[in-house]
C-alpha cells in the first residue's frame, strides 16, 4: 500500500500528517552502527555481497522505481546528484530518465563505489568520494538531489538535508529514501541497536526546517510485505521537497555532531561493530520471514 502524505505551509499553521506507523522511542539510543567511521567499515565487508544479499530483501527494482517516481526525473538533461549512492543500484534507476553524463554518484565508501564503477550503464557518471553532510558541490548546482539508504548513517540528519537544500537550484527537488521506525517491539529493539530509523514525522520536520516546501512522504516496501510496516523497513519511505528560493538554507546549525578525525578506542569500536552487525542480521532475516508468510497466508488475509 502506497500512501502519500503532504504538508502545506500556510500563514497560520503548519499541517503535519498524523502517521499511524510511527512508535514512540527514547530520545537516545546506542545505534551501534550509525556514524561515518562505523558505516565505512561495515560496508567494507558488506559491499562484497550488498547487491545480492541486501537488495533482494529490502531494495528491489520495483521499489526503486516506485520511490523515484516523486522525484520527477522528467528531463534527460537534468543535473542530478545521488548522495550515498553506494553500488549505484539507485543510480541505475536514475539513468533510465537522465543522461548518465549529468549524474554524479557520491559516497564515503570506496568499496561501494568500486562496485558502481563496474556497471556499464553508469560508465559516464561522475563518481566521487564525499560526505553527505558536507557536499563538494556549489550552491544552486543541481536540478535533483537523490539519496537512498544513506540517512541511516548520518550523525546529524538535519545537516544532511540542509546540504540537500543548498546544492539544489531554485525549484529543484530533493528525494530522500530511507527506513521507517518499527512499531513491533522486537524490531524496535534491533532498529535502535543498529542504526537510525527515523519516524515519518521526523523526516517531514527535517525537510521543513531546512526550508523545503511542498513536502510529501510516500510509503514503499517489497510487494510480499503486503503493505506491512510494523517491523520497520530499511527502505520504507520516499520523502520529497521543493526548494523555494535560491541560495543556502535559512537554517543555522552549530558544529558537526561527529568529528571523523577524532581517535577512536579500538576495543570500543570493535564492541560496537559486533553488536551492530548482530542487529543487522535480524533485518536480513525479517524479509525472509515476511516472504514465507506471503507464501503461506492466503491472499486477502492480513499477515
Amino acid at each position: 500500500m502506497n500512501l502519500v502524505f503532504s504538508t502545506r505551509i500556510s500563514k497560520s499553521r503548519t499541517v503535519v500528517p498524523r502517521c499511524g506507523i510511527s512508535a514512540s522511542r527514547p530520545a537516545s539510543q546506542p545505534r551501534f552502527i550509525q556514524h561515518k567511521k562505523e558505516a565505512f567499515w561495515f560496508y567494507r565487508f558488506l559491499s562484497i555481497v550488498y547487491d545480492h544479499v541486501i537488495n533482494p530483501g529490502h531494495w528491489t527494482e520495483d521499489m526503486r522505481d516506485d520511490a523515484l517516481e516523486p522525484a520527477d526525473l522528467s528531463d534527460r538533461n537534468m543535473i542530478v546528484v545521488d548522495v550515498g549512492g553506494g553500488t549505484g543500484f539507485t543510480t541505475l534507476g536514475i539513468v533510465k530518465h537522465v543522461d548518465a553524463k549529468n549524474v554524479t554518484i557520491l559516497d564515503q565508501s570506496p568499496h561501494q563505489l568500486a562496485k558502481a564503477k563496474q556497471k556499464a550503464p553508469l560508465k559516464d557518471c561522475k563518481i566521487i568520494e564525499g560526505d553527505a553532510e558536507d557536499l563538494p558541490f556549489p550552491t544552486d548546482y543541481a536540478d535533483r538531489y537523490v539519496s537512498a539508504g544513506s540517512i541511516e548513517y548520518w550523525p546529524d540528519p538535519q545537516r544532511g538535508i540542509k546540504e540537500a537544500y543548498r546544492v539544489l537550484k531554485l525549484g529543484g527537488k530533493a528525494c530522500l529514501i530511507g527506513p521507517v521506525y518499527p512499531t513491533f517491539w522486537l524490531s524496535r529493539f534491533f532498529a535502535d541497536v543498529w542504526m537510525l530509523f527515523p519516524k515519518e514525522e521526523e523526516y517531514i520536520e527535517w525537510f521543513q526546517k531546512a526550508g523545503f516546501k511542498d513536502v510529501q512522504i510516500k510509503r514503499i516496501g517489497p510487494k510480499w510485505y503486503r503493505g506491512v510496516h510494523r517491523h520497520g523497513l530499511i527502505m520504507g519511505c520516499s520523502v520529497t521537497g521543493v526548494k523555494p528560493a535560491s541560495g543556502d538554507s535559512p537554517l543555522q546549525l552549530g558544529p558537526k555532531v561527529e568529528d571523523v578525525s577524532k581517535p577512536v578506542n579500538p576495543l570500543v569500536f570493535l564492541y560496537r561493530f559486533i553488536l551492530g552487525a548482530v542487529a543487522a542480521t535480524y533485518y536480513v532475516l525479517v524479509p525472509i520471514y515476511m516472504w514465507l508468510k506471503d507464501q503461506i497466508v492466503p491472499k486477502g488475509q492480513p499477515i
